[in-house]
């Protein structure tokens, strides 16, 4: 097999638990994905077409965060590689968060805190409400996601993969564009008493982690590209 690109190289598998914290959480990002939400046009602009594309309900969850990362591979090779996310996904922190594929579909996933499949309380569960594997007749952005109701122990709302083709008018230089989206209140409650400690927490942990998720997809997307190029 041919060496891919040194310009993308694939990232490597984590070595266990102290290796997740450190690629995820402790390294920063070699690309910011964070979509501000103190850029309100910005921030309102993008979450309203991923709001039009994938109807998700602003009456009963606040977006909290939205994270967009440019990839310079066709989406049809993007979509295929978050089609086969699971327990061995070098871009995801698997010693942490554990992949499990409840019957071996995207349908039902549960994420296991360090691998324990035993435990009664999974970190959160996530139940597809909508994969959308092919663009709509009338989708001129070729958009593809994966939406998600989440539930369990982490806070309970939605999560969505979004992708897309890039609008050059946004500056996206790229060829597509990948979004990573999370809506909800915490533990499912808009006057939780403590939310002014815990909720900034939370996005520091949130956002570090999303962050090196997807520069690490976007690495391996690439380089995955590079090899199919060269042949």
């Amino acid at each position: 097999m041919k060496k891919p690109n040194a310009a993308h190289p694939a990232p490597r598998k984590s070595r266990g638990i102290l290796h997740d914290l450190f690629l995820f959480f402790a390294r920063r990002p070699a690309i910011p994905t964070l979509i501000e939400a103190k850029d309100p046009d910005t921030f309102e602009d993008y979450v309203h077409r991923i709001r039009q594309r994938v109807g998700i309900s602003v009456t009963k969850y606040a977006v909290l965060n939205v994270h967009r990362i440019g990839i310079e591979a066709p989406l049809e090779l993007i979509f295929e590689e978050l089609l086969t996310w699971n327990d061995a996904s070098a871009w995801w922190p698997n010693h942490l968060a554990t992949v499990h594929r409840v019957e071996g579909d995207l349908e039902h996933v549960r994420m296991l805190l360090f691998g324990t499949r035993g435990s009664r309380i999974p970190l959160f569960t996530h139940n597809a409400i909508r994969i959308q594997r092919s663009p709509g007749p009338t989708d001129l952005d070729n958009a593809r996601y994966v939406l998600y109701e989440t539930s369990g122990g982490y806070p309970i709302g939605v999560f969505g993969i979004y992708l897309r083709s890039r609008i050059a008018a946004r500056g996206e230089n790229e060829r597509s564009q990948l979004f990573f989206m999370v809506s909800f209140n915490f533990y499912g409650k808009r006057d939780w008493p403590h939310t002014h400690v815990i909720n900034p927490l939370w996005e520091w942990v949130h956002n570090r982690a999303t962050a090196n998720i997807l520069n690490r997809f976007k690495r391996l997307c690439e380089s995955r590209f590079d090899q199919l190029q060269k042949g």
